[in-house]
């Protein structure tokens, strides 16, 4: 079935490409290599991943409530609230699979909730305020910041990163979220 063209659809559908590489990069590291870090101050392969998620979830949760406010508590608060067991993701697997899981979830959650409830004013993390859709949009923007980390760390311990590998291969023109693996 085709679905209205509607800026909550056709960011949910950008949302979906964003995953759909995440989630190719995470999944063209061997396993053993996700412990990697550029440096001993940087976030492991892990580390990155269980931080893309847990920022999911916080702000998907936040932006389901009538009340959304980011500004409520620190990120570190909001985390223990909404996303406190994520780092039990501790295998390749568990990770692929919580993203496409996330993701399905909040996909569904944030349609039901409609253009409306997304184009309603809160506040964000720094206290200003913007739409949900654009708190939802910044959001996707950040994930597709620590994508590009992976392909840059990937590249590092000897890899083409999955985006490198794929970038002749068309994108399914048809938005389906059963396609993330």
């Amino acid at each position: 079935m085709a679905r209205t063209n509607t800026l909550l659809n056709e960011t949910l559908v950008k949302w979906y490409s964003v995953r759909r590489g995440l989630i190719r990069e995470i999944s063209n590291i061997p396993p053993a290599r996700l412990t990697f870090r550029a440096t001993l101050e940087m976030r492991s392969i892990f580390d990155i991943t269980h931080h893309i998620l847990e920022l999911f979830i916080i702000t998907v949760e936040e932006l389901l409530r009538d009340d959304t406010n980011l500004d409520r508590a620190s990120l570190s608060q909001l985390a223990n609230v909404y996303a406190p067991n994520i780092t039990r993701a501790d295998s390749q697997e568990k990770l692929v699979n919580i993203l496409v899981e996330q993701y399905r979830d909040a996909e569904t959650r944030l349609r039901e909730c409609g253009d409306l409830h997304m184009m309603q004013l809160v506040t964000k993390l720094d206290g200003t305020r913007e739409t949900r859709m654009a708190v939802l949009q910044d959001a996707i923007q950040h994930e597709m910041y620590h994508r590009g980390q992976l392909t840059v760390y990937a590249r590092l311990i000897g890899l083409e990163p999955a985006l490198t590998r794929d970038r002749h291969t068309a994108m399914p023109g048809t938005f389906n979220p059963d396609a993330l693996h």
